[in-house]
């Protein structure tokens, strides 16, 4: 399942990973959370194609929206695709909503409702505890009949008081619901192991364990303090021994509203490196594709220094970095870039030396260069001239170091 290796696989680091007794089900939101980022939106066609590119990763469940006719028509075209992840969507706790999801005929949906009295007494400041359960468990009821795996996903969970959430939790279970998401709506959850509820990660999912009924939980974190894939990591590690299975739900780069969700290429990647998750392996070496997909699909920019997905996630170009790269690439990078279908960039910019730029000369030219070369400190020379003043502040472009290489006396 989780532990065949008490290293990591590839063998690039010799830290032990520690293994873990629970499985890890991604329950990717992008296509609902992910896109409700504001200034973002995906055509059906593209959003097949991220639902394909997911199911690639080893992504087990795809969370979509089902309103609009687009939302409706990515269905259906996933739905030909044939994948192995399940499609789900998401319902508020009405019926029309689950007729809806009845209608194109998905078998999983998740019912979202808050639990937090900040948001209880705000929405429906006239309706008694009792009377907001009972509209869930009526909705959760109704799904149940006619066929549908649901989940509830407990809105605000992280600001609940335990005494209702509980009541919540045993009711819907009692109802049918087979997992309830616990939603880190705000962000202000902690994974410090000591952390009272409610917004304690490991209190929350201690307390789901010993005093409800339902079978499964998910976590779903948000990164308004920057905390989604620690808070995310944290409920894993929580659930561990408790569970035989846990859910994550999580968006590609982390989209989402406000500052989005912990972002599923992070979260995969710490299983496979933390805990030697094997059954990620086979899809790491599409994360850059899936993150450049859905970049170029929805219009958001992936930070150059993105980890693991960014352009410049395995760049180098200060001399001591560089002069280590080139000696030994474990020096400065954690895997081998092409495990996640990355690139090794060395660039040459204002904190580059000789040794970096005599290499670059040399992949340039595709010979080696002696390192007495005269052309070679000539080189430095009009390369360090270049920053010399303090404006310049960019890398070269492949075409302005070729130019400085025949400057200095070399013929290409």
């Amino acid at each position: 399942m989780c532990r065949e290796d008490s290293k990591i696989v590839s063998h690039w680091n010799d830290l032990p990973t520690i293994p873990l007794n629970i499985d890890v089900i991604i329950d990717d939101t992008t296509l609902r959370d992910g896109i409700q980022m504001p200034g973002t939106a995906v055509s059906p066609e593209d959003a097949a194609h991220i639902a394909y590119l997911l199911d690639l990763i080893g992504v087990e469940r795809i969370e979509l929206h089902q309103y609009q006719k687009p939302d409706q028509e990515a269905i259906k075209l996933i739905q030909k695709r044939g994948l192995n992840a399940k499609i789900a969507t998401w319902c508020r706790a009405v019926k029309k909503d689950i007729d809806i999801a009845l209608s194109l005929d998905v078998g999983e949906i998740g019912i979202s409702h808050p639990v937090s009295h900040i948001h209880l007494k705000a929405k429906w400041p006239d309706k008694s505890e009792d009377e907001l359960i009972n509209r869930v468990v009526e909705a959760v009821e109704y799904a149940r009949d006619h066929g549908l795996v649901v989940f509830v996903h407990g809105e605000d969970s992280t600001r609940a008081k335990w005494s209702f959430e509980k009541s919540f939790i045993n009711a819907v279970a009692d109802a049918g619901a087979s997992v309830y998401r616990i939603c880190d709506t705000i962000g202000v959850a902690t994974s410090f192991p000591e952390a009272p509820l409610p917004n304690g990660i490991f209190a929350k999912i201690q307390a789901i364990k010993r005093e409800t009924k339902i079978p499964n939980i998910e976590i779903h974190a948000h990164d308004d303090l920057g905390n989604a894939v620690e808070n995310t990591m944290a409920a894993i590690r929580a659930a561990n021994g408790l569970y035989d299975k846990i859910f994550v739900s999580t968006t590609v780069l982390g989209m989402g509203e406000r500052a989005g969700n912990a972002e599923t290429e992070k979260v995969i990647v710490n299983l496979y490196f933390h805990h030697g998750f094997r059954k990620f392996e086979h899809g790491l070496s599409r994360l850059k594709e899936l993150a450049d997909f859905v970049s170029a699909a929805t219009g958001v920019v992936i930070p150059p220094n993105k980890a693991i997905v960014g352009t410049y996630a395995f760049a180098h170009e200060s001399g001591i970095h560089t002069h280590g790269v080139l000696r030994d690439a474990r020096t400065y990078e954690f895997i081998p870039p092409e495990l996640v279908g990355n690139t090794r960039r060395i660039s040459i910019g204002k904190q580059s030396g000789k040794a970096v730029i005599r290499y670059k000369a040399e992949e340039v030219l595709g010979r080696k260069i002696d390192e007495d070369d005269p052309r070679i400190l000539r080189l430095v020379e009009l390369v360090r001239s270049l920053y010399a003043s303090g404006e310049r502040k960019s890398s070269l472009k492949e075409e302005e170091f070729k130019k400085l290489m025949v400057e200095a006396g070399f013929k290409l």
